[in-house]
This record gives C-alpha cells, structure tokens and sequence, in this order.
C-alpha cells in the first residue's frame, strides 16, 4: 500500500525536471555493460551487425505464413527485433519464447502500446488516451498510468514501448494524433510526457518520443500520404521541439521520426524527414545532443513507402542518423544494400558500430543479458489487476472536466425536488453511466422517435441529463454527434434545465458553439465504463471535479476548466485499494455467502461495504426463493425488521432533539399524555432507547386477537375484505379493526414493568415513538421520513408499504406465516405487531436495499449531513451515539446498538468502541465505525420460509464477514 501511495506522490516534482545522465542507454554498471556489449558484438559477423538494425512486425493472430516469414528473418538474418502488432497476450508470449529461443542474439521486444497493451491486443487493459491524461491538472495520474503500461510491457517480454506521443496536437483537424496527444499546449505536453516517461522507464522498459520533429499540426495521415508541415523552423524550434528538449535531458531512451514533409528544416521538395540527415543527425543528434536509440516510423507507411523501392528507403534511413530500422518492407534486400554502401564506403563501419552498440546497450538495459522466457502462467490475471483499476479511476477522476455550471445547477442537490430524466445521444452504450446516476436518486432514460414526442415525453420532468456517447474502441473513431442529434440537443435546451455530458474527444465542443440554453457541461472524454460511472458521481457531488481542458475548441479555450467541491455523498470506487484495502482477503466473502446459501442459511443476500465514503464491495448473492431462477438484484428490497428502529424512528427524534422539540432526559409523560397515570410516567427517552427501562422484551399483540383454541382471527379483529370497519391492511386479503391498534397501546400502556432495572432488549419503545412521532406531525411515519429524510437522501428504494412503490417481483419474500396471517409473506412486513398497524411500525416495516441503508450510515458517520443538506448537529448525533449506562453493563447507546461490552455476539469483535449499528430477525445488519470510516451492510431473508432457521446466527454469519472486512485493513 505504501507503494501505491507513493505511485501518487512520486511527481510532485515534475515541472523541476531533475537533471540525470544525458547518455539515457548506459547502466549504472557501466563496466558490465560495456564487457557484454563487446562480447556480443565481436561474436557477429558483417550481415548479423547489420541485421541488428532491423525490427519486423508480427501480428500473432495471422496466419502460420505470416509467422514463417519471421521466423525465416530471426533465424537466417539475425534480426535485432520484433515488434508485436494485433493478437492476443498468450499468443504472443508463445510466440515470443520461440523466437527468442532461435535467435544467436537475444531481441528487443517492441509494441505501440501508447495506451496499454490494448492498443494492439485482446483481452488485455486499456487505459486512459493521452488527451485525457492532459486533461489534469498535476502530472501524476501520467506517471501513474506510465508505470502501469511498464509493468504490463515487462510481464509481456516487451521491452520497448513506442510511447509517449509528445506531439502538440493544435490541429483539431489531425486524422491520426488527436486524442493521443496530450493537448495543445507545449507545456502540459511536457509535464504530462515527462511524468509518462518517468513513470515507464521506472519500470525497465524503454519509452520512446514521436513522432519526431512534431506530427500535431497536420491534417493528413503519414500512414496514408507524406504529410506537410509548413511551419518555420524557429516555430518548430520553439514549439514541437520543447518537449523533445526536456526528454532528451531527462533520460528519454529513444525517438522515433516521422515521415514528414517539412521544407523548413529539409529543402528537397517531397523528401521524409525520417530520412532526413538534416533531421535526424543534425538536428536531433547534434543540436539536441541525443544519445538514444532513433527509430524510423515504419517504413512501410505511404508517407515513406511511397518515396523509393524497398531497400533504397532503408538504406537512405540509415545514411540519414537511424539506429533502427522500424518495418522495413524488404529486410534481406536491405540488408544486402547496407552490406554494399559499406562495401564500397559509402558508409563507414564505425558508423555501423555506432548504431549496433547502441543497440546493445539497450538490450542490456533491459535485461536480455539475463534473457528468461515469458511466464504464461496466470499471464491474463496478471494483466487484469486491482491496482489497474485504481490507476484509471485515479486518472479519470483527475480528469474529468466541468466548462460550464450557470445557476450552479451542480452538484444536483435537494433530490427531493428533482424530477430527473436522462437522454441518450450517440451511437454507443451510456449504460453504466445510467445505472450509476440511478445510485443517487431515480433517473429516468426517456426516449422518442421524433423530437415531438421526446418533448412530451420530457415535460413531466424539471432537470435533464444528456449523455453524448460515441464509441470508446480507439482514439480514431468519430467523435461528431449527427445533425438530428444536434437538433434535439438545442430543442432539449431551450425546453429544459440540461446538463451534458460529452464522453467523446473535446474537439466535439465545436458542435456545440452555437446551441444556447444549456446549464452544464461537463466533458468526460472517453466512453468506457469508468468514465461514465465517475461522470455520473461527480454531477451528485460524490466526488470533486478538477479538471481542465487540454485543448480550445468551440466556445472553450485550454486551460478552462472550473473546480467544484462535491457534497459528501456516497462514491462508488474500482478497488478496495484505493482506501486502503485488500481486495483478496475481502473476496472470502464470497465463500461464506455461497457456503451460507448452499446450507439454507439463507436463500440469498446483498452484501455492502464502503469506506473513507466510497462503497468498494458491493455484491449480490444467491435468490429470492431457494432453487428458483430469481437471482438477486441490486434494485430488490428487503424487510429490515428492526433496523427499521436506526432508519426510520431514530433519525425522526434526533431531528426534533436537535430543534429542542424534545429532549432525551424528560419523561414520557411530557410527551403522551396516556402514560402519565401509568408506571411509565417517569421512564425517559434515554433510558427507553437505551433498553434499561424496565420495559418487557415483547407483547405477542396479535396472539391475543386469535381463537384460543384453534388460533384462527377473529372476526371482531380481521375480514378478508377491505371495508369502513377493517381498514387496515395487515397482509393480502386480510385486514384489521381499528380496534387492533387499540388494543396494542392499551397493553403497552397497563403492561407489567420488569421487576429489576436491567439491560433488557424490547420492541415497546419504538411503539411508543412512533405514536408520539405521527401524534406530533400530524402525518403518519411512512410519509414522515419520505418528507424528512429519505427523499432528500436519494434512498428511493427505502420505505414503507412497498408494493405500493414496487413490483411484487423486487420485494424479497420472507417467511411462510402459518401462524397468523397464513400465507407466504411478501410485500407486507415480517413483524406481527408492525403489521397490526398497517406495515408501519417505528421497530419494523421498513423495506430498503443494500445501497440505500449506506447512505443513510453515512449520514450517520458525517454526524448528521450528507448531500450538501444538514439533518441535525453533530452534536445531537454524539448525544445518541453515547453508552450513557455503560457502567450498569448496558451496552446500547440511544438507539443504535453498540459494541458488546463482554466481547460477545453483536460484532466480529474488532470494531471501536464509537462504532454503531443494528441487527434486524429476518437476517439483516448494518454497522458502521467513525475510526475506521467504514461501513456495512448485511441483507439477507433468512427467515424464508422458515423463521425458525437460525443458522446466519449460530454460525455468526453476519459478524464472521464483518471479521473478515476488517482483516481486509491494511492502512
């Protein structure tokens, strides 16, 4: 972990640019180095020295032809190198341990891999362009990224990567750079380059600049044409070289040069700069003293191919300064025409030597002294890997870019205000970006086949998000929204609150110059998964937004970019290590929960856990029902049961003791006037939650309104039908008297007091609190903590009465009641006496899922605010977060359940003493703990069908997780 830090720390130092060894090829064992080189060298004839110029593609997904033609290249012309094109890591790794095996001298592996190893393979990372890494404002996420691509190079036996690409790419027009620069102003560039650099070479492999002298200014394809460049040479001089010079200083490897038309540096009409000895030899060895390796582009694009015949090319390549000779399209004639230039001293053998040492010495860096094949063992994981995850979510939230925000229309607050739809424009998924925004509060995906029905179709709404998704494969695809997409767009605004959100390259903001009326727009630059998840946190205030952009376009200019400071809520994160967790040891989790299932402990379960107020594990286990095809879904909501006491009652009253409505150390009877006369007048409202009120544990209310010999309803108590007389509905087809709920608060009111004060756990408070809650307000508890919590909270899957919000199908079933209300419970609440008052109780009846209980903790661990909306002091939370009869073993703070104080049954244990929570019977938990910024959460049926089933209880299933998320703890 403290690698993992120091990965984001390490660049603070960028814009210094600390001064190292200008020779970036020679080791710090000079001496060894040198014994090697001479070694190898001496042990080649005229052709294989030659043959060390060279480096051939290889596609390991082509045919056993395409494979044959090297293989002939390695073995019969000692090649110095390969570089992999497309195919797959596994494929290449074969294919690299058998060339490597045949060839007299061990190879330099190359890839462009300016991105990742995905730039040309399958089944392997991709991560962030260029572009977007310009777009943050420091350059760690560079270096970060940079070191990532390293890593990944060196587990591949690739020991050079063509990357970074330093163009300054000031022409939004260019078909090839674009996103794989990192901007258009020279000094990001730099920074940003330099940092990647760093980042990579730290690891061993070899970066390499392009495309040397500048490749950003254009609007042609070198792989297609000779572009032209028709700046002057002090422009060049001043711009496409300055981050050439802060490399070269810097211990850059190599460069390689573009082909190139660019009459200011090289007369000769037509002539490639890559062959260029005005370029490569006078320019960029002499003047900008390099002393790396130099690569040619590959000499099969038109911009070079299109020059002269195969061999003549690379030959002229070579003349010019070249060390390598990148594709060459004729390699043995090649070969043959150096041999001869040489031959008839045309070119020198020290020059020769020159360019083959160099070579040496590069392999020797990187280790090919000491060759050892590939590892295909674990290859694909090894490429896959939590600390990837956190590199791109760390760089995309860096990244992503805020342009404009009139109204201050974000972060989206007071949700319970909000009626939210979001638009779909683009020709690729914007999926994940709707399910994320649909964490924070209900969003909408509306949609219309002309613009008149989408109108309609929008008008019950009052804010819209447009989300602009174009296809994330590669930095070369279109980026332009269609001319109906723009129609709609500027329709959509002048109608509506509108925020955008642009997962395309920047140059796309040019479309938008002339559309007025949108509130926000917020750049997000790619369209992968992290991006859209990310984007979406950041537009509720999950996550702060630096960013700035890398490059003008339309009505923006670079730089611009405006901060905003989110508003503490939830956030949604790649890895478990990002708040200093392990992610391998939280992975248990999985056994336990399917162990739980497989032994009935319970059919299925939601299983949360978030920390430093990012969720981090967030999985679903299991069904609603054993063996059925319902799996569980994040969406579905489960009976809390007694959680029902920290989510719905609890947080009522603390709202009213922070406005001094009540106060925790009066008796009931200031606040109900029907236990003044009884033996509970003096109890208090601390002693009550506290559950050292002498209050009996439970009263089976709905017991005494059943037959006494048969246990059958009543029928003064119950009818089957709805009516004037039984209104309230306790379960389908079954409905109460008034009479039930009178008969409640009369026996809670006359019951017996416990004969000696003690720590006894009972149901009746909550009773109590709900009566004097609705009494208050008017209003009954189910629209109580809608209107005073849950809505503004965005916990649109939390409440009460749920099939009146819900499909059945999303509501998790609970036990088979063959007691009382004789029928499978679903949609109505588990606890009797919750049900007696129509499924709203203040100790049961609440139904939520996994993510809405964790905003409301971390309401809770932010002591009271959350959203950018204060519910009550921190203070008043602290009031009820404290054991106020500790010293009488009575472990409960005031309304939440505590750390057990003998170390036995609540908790795993290991939580702090200010920790919190809540267990509920139908087999849910919650906790949290301020110490560690943690939470969790447990959801679970475990009373279906049978409540009898205690095996999450005798196993301490609930807490034996909770163990092992807090062994998950590394820092």
């Amino acid at each position: 972990m403290k690698n993992i830090i120091g990965l984001f720390l390490v660049f603070a130092f960028a814009k210094a640019y600390p001064q190292q060894s200008i020779n970036p090829l020679q080791t710090t064992d000079a001496q060894a180095q040198k014994i090697w080189v001479d070694s190898v060298y001496n042990s080649l004839s005229q052709k294989e020295k030659i043959g060390q110029l060279f480096m051939v593609d290889l596609f390991s997904n082509k045919d056993k032809a395409h494979v044959d033609r090297v293989r002939n290249l390695v073995k019969n012309h000692r090649i110095g190198g390969i570089i992999f094109s497309k195919g797959g890591p596994l494929q290449q790794a074969h294919l690299t341990n058998e060339l490597q095996a045949a060839s007299k001298t061990p190879m330099m592996i190359a890839m462009d891999a300016e991105w990742g190893l995905a730039m040309r393979l399958d089944s392997v990372y991709a991560f962030p362009w260029n572009m977007t890494l310009g777009a943050t404002r420091t350059s760690t996420s560079s270096y970060a990224v940079g070191k990532r691509i390293g890593e990944h190079c060196k587990r591949l036996g690739v020991h050079m990567n063509f990357a970074p690409d330093v163009d300054i790419n000031t022409n939004p027009d260019n078909p090839i750079i674009g996103n794989r620069s990192f901007g258009e102003d020279m000094e990001n560039v730099t920074q940003k380059s330099f940092a990647f650099m760093k980042g990579m070479q730290s690891t061993g492999t070899l970066a390499c600049a392009k495309h040397f002298p500048g490749h950003g200014d254009t609007d042609q394809d070198s792989h297609k044409t000779l572009p032209t460049v028709g700046f002057t040479a002090a422009r060049i001089d001043s711009v496409e070289l300055y981050p050439y010079r802060r490399l070269i200083d810097h211990g850059l490897a190599s460069v390689m040069v573009a082909h190139l038309n660019i009459p200011s540096l090289e007369p000769r009409a037509g002539y490639p700069t890559s062959i260029s000895k005005k370029v490569v030899t006078d320019l960029l060895k002499k003047r900008l003293n390099f002393q790396g390796l130099i690569f040619t582009d590959a000499l099969n694009m038109k911009g070079a191919s299109n020059f002269s015949k195969p061999g003549d090319i690379d030959l002229a390549a070579f003349k010019a300064g070249n060390d390598v000779l990148l594709i060459s399209e004729d390699i043995p004639t090649a070969i043959n025409k150096i041999a001869e230039a040489i031959a008839k001293g045309e070119i020198t053998q020290e020059r020769l030597e020159h360019s083959v040492r160099k070579i040496l010495m590069a392999k020797y860096q990187v280790g090919l002294n000491n060759y050892s094949p590939v590892d295909t063992e674990n290859l694909i994981s090894d490429l896959h890997t939590q600390m990837d995850d956190m590199v791109y979510e760390f760089a995309m939230e860096q990244a992503i870019t805020l342009l404009k925000n009139d109204k201050k229309i974000l972060p989206i607050k007071n949700l319970e205000t909000k009626k939210i739809a979001y638009v779909h424009l683009g020709d690729d998924s914007g999926d994940a970006f709707l399910k994320q925004l649909n964490k924070y509060t209900t969003v909408d995906r509306v949609e219309g086949n002309d613009i008149a029905t989408l109108l309609r179709n929008l008008s019950k709404y009052n804010t819209v998000i447009v989300g602009a998704h174009r296809s994330n494969d590669n930095p070369w695809t279109s980026y332009k929204l269609s001319s109906k997409e723009l129609s709609w767009l500027k329709a959509i605004s002048k109608n509506h609150k509108v925020i955008v959100d642009l997962f395309v390259r920047p140059y796309m903001l040019d479309q938008l110059k002339d559309i007025k009326g949108m509130e926000a727009i917020v750049m997000s630059y790619q369209n992968s998964q992290w991006s859209q998840e990310i984007s979406a946190q950041m537009i509720f205030g999950a996550r702060d937004i630096t960013g700035r952009l890398p490059v003008s376009s339309g009505n923006f200019k670079v730089g611009d970019g405006l901060e905003l400071e989110g508003v503490k809520r939830l956030s949604y994160g790649a890895t478990p290590a990002s708040v200093g967790m392990d992610q391998s040891i939280l992975n248990k989790i999985d056994s336990v929960a399917q162990f739980t299932i497989d032994k009935k402990g319970a059919p299925g379960m939601q299983i949360l856990v978030a920390r430093k107020g990012k969720v981090i594990f967030d999985k679903n286990y299991g069904g609603h029902t054993y063996g059925k095809d319902d799996p569980v879904m994040s969406e579905d909501i489960y009976d809390m049961a007694s959680i029902t006491k920290i989510m719905a009652s609890l947080p009522m009253l603390m709202e009213l003791e922070d406005r001094n409505v009540v106060n925790l150390d009066k008796p009931l009877s200031a606040y109900d006037e029907k236990y003044r006369n009884t033996n509970k007048s003096d109890i208090t409202l601390k002693e009550m939650l506290s559950h050292y009120a002498r209050l009996r544990p439970w009263i089976p209310f709905y017991r005494y309104t059943l037959d006494t010999l048969d246990a059958t309803p009543l029928q003064q108590f119950y009818s089957k039908n709805r009516s004037y007389r039984y209104p309230i509905e306790v379960a389908d087809h079954f409905y109460a008297s008034n009479l039930v709920t009178d008969t409640i608060f009369h026996r809670i009111a006359t019951s017996d007091l416990l004969e000696r004060r003690e720590y006894k756990y009972s149901d009746l408070p909550y009773y109590i609190v709900k009566d004097f809650l609705e009494d208050y307000y008017k209003k009954d508890l189910n629209e109580l903590t809608q209107n005073h919590f849950y809505a503004s909270l965005g916990m649109d899957h939390t409440g009460y009465l749920p099939l009146k919000r819900f499909p059945k199908n999303q509501i998790v079933p609970t036990e088979n009641d063959t007691l009382f209300r004789r029928q499978q419970i679903q949609g109505y609440v588990h606890d009797q006496g919750a049900a007696m008052q129509g499924g709203i109780g203040g100790h049961a009846g609440l139904f939520s899922n996994a993510n809405d209980v964790a905003k409301m903790m971390q309401m809770y661990l932010q002591k009271g605010s959350y959203g950018g909306k204060t519910y009550f002091s921190s203070e008043t939370f602290d009031k009820f977060n404290y054991r106020y009869f500790a010293d009488d073993e009575v472990r409960r703070g005031v309304g939440f359940d505590k750390p057990s104080l003998d170390d036995v049954g609540n908790t795993c244990n290991c939580t702090s003493d200010s920790s919190f929570g809540h267990s509920g019977f139908t087999g849910t938990y919650t906790w949290a703990d301020p110490e560690e910024e943690l939470i969790y959460v447990f959801l679970s049926n475990r009373v279906y069908p049978d409540a009898n089933n205690r095996f999450i209880i005798s196993e301490n299933i609930r807490t034996n997780i909770q163990q092992i998320i807090y062994d998950s703890i590394i820092q």
